[in-house]
């Protein structure tokens, strides 16, 4: 079983559940008691997908763009460059 729960800068994180203290790549020691849970799930695979849907929730897509589509955009701006 693994949970899904959230460091205090907001970053989405799991652990294999029965795990005393997990570290978020912000720096911080998390204690797991001490943690909210949103979720629990039953694989890694699972877990790490459940990570990724709520961080999309949280801050949009992920997903990467060509160089060429950023120029497009970019150009479509005015004033900004």
């Amino acid at each position: 079983m693994y949970l899904i729960f959230r460091c205090d800068c907001g970053r989405v994180l799991y652990s294999k559940e029965g795990v005393a203290t997990r570290k978020c790549v912000c720096g911080k020691s998390l204690k797991m008691k001490e943690r909210r849970i949103f979720r629990k799930v039953d694989t890694s695979e699972d877990a790490s997908e459940a990570v990724r849907e709520m961080q999309e929730e949280i801050y949009g897509s992920t997903t990467f763009e060509k160089a060429s589509e950023l120029s497009q955009r970019k150009s479509s701006r005015k004033g900004f460059f």
